[in-house]
């Protein structure tokens, strides 16, 4: 059955009307909280601790910028690597977790990806997690940092296309402050690992105020 517009405005207005009447009885049937419940409810909410970055939160800040990507992907280790330019954009989220946008070309294709990477006091590793443009599915990552090489290494597992379990090795080298090499290996069917794709970025220079 067809509703006139006038016949819509009323059935509207009526609904919007018991909606208010409902919210008012609902809002005079609820107790009434005592002064010593809502202060100890302020004070047990002041008291919990306040979550702070830790040292290795560090290592994540110098990822923060602009930097310009050399993507080199290989089909095989026989095959000569496909090359490509991307543009990766990091930012810290409280602190306590690196924000990554990234994009480039990737099989002659638009790609685009976003990434977080934080360091779990709990775990002591860096965990993250990664979608794209080319995947359905949600990747997540653990790592670990050496120090002594300037070195992160740890794996990252999602899915393939197919919905296969897929398990990545993946190493990022700090060269110095402005560039990184981050490398990503696959098993092959010999259970080998080999380098899949490699990423050299250097940072873009900050954009001079005039």
């Amino acid at each position: 059955m067809k509703m006139t517009m006038k016949t819509a405005v009323c059935t509207s207005a009526a609904f919007l009307l018991a909606a208010a009447l409902t919210a008012q009885e609902s809002k005079k049937a609820e107790p009434k909280k005592a002064p010593a419940a809502k202060k100890q409810e302020m004070s047990q909410a002041a008291s919990m601790p306040m979550v702070k970055p830790v040292p290795e939160h560090d290592l994540l800040k110098k990822d923060v910028g602009t930097w310009d990507a050399t993507v080199e992907t290989m089909a095989s280790p026989e095959a000569p690597a496909s090359k490509s330019k991307g543009v990766e954009t990091n930012k810290m989220l409280g602190g306590l977790w690196l924000v990554t946008d990234f994009k480039s070309q990737m099989m002659g294709q638009p790609f685009e990806g976003h990434g977080t990477t934080g360091y779990d006091t709990n775990k002591k590793k860096y965990v993250g997690t990664w979608v794209d443009s080319m995947s359905t599915g949600l990747s997540t990552a653990e790592s670990t940092y050496d120090p002594a090489t300037k070195t992160v290494t740890g794996y990252m597992e999602g899915t393939d296309p197919t919905g296969k379990p897929m398990k990545m090795k993946m190493v990022t080298e700090y060269k110095d402050d402005n560039s990184r090499v981050f490398t990503m290996y696959m098993t092959g069917p010999d259970g080998k690992e080999a380098p899949a794709m490699k990423i050299t970025y250097k940072r873009r220079a900050a954009a001079s105020k005039k």
